[in-house]
């Protein structure tokens, strides 16, 4: 026969404003992925910007020299 453990939660009277233990640790797994997320993605952007850039403007008609798709004028 397996064993089940129950979670107690505590709740506050009968405001009933108190989340559960569990909706707790999902909100905060929830804002610790998208702060994951969001920071790898300045890091992607800062770093592949440049290099995106270069590979489309050299698969473009006419194709320009490096210097062309470097130089901002």
């Amino acid at each position: 026969m397996a064993s089940r453990v129950a979670l107690k939660t505590k709740s506050k009277g009968a405001k009933g404003g108190a989340k559960p233990a569990d909706e707790r640790s999902a909100v905060k797994c929830l804002k610790e992925w998208s702060t994951w997320t969001i920071k790898k993605a300045k890091v992607i952007t800062h770093y592949g910007f440049i290099p995106m850039v270069i590979i489309i403007g050299m698969s473009s008609e006419p194709r320009p020299s490096i210097s062309q798709l470097l130089s901002p004028i």
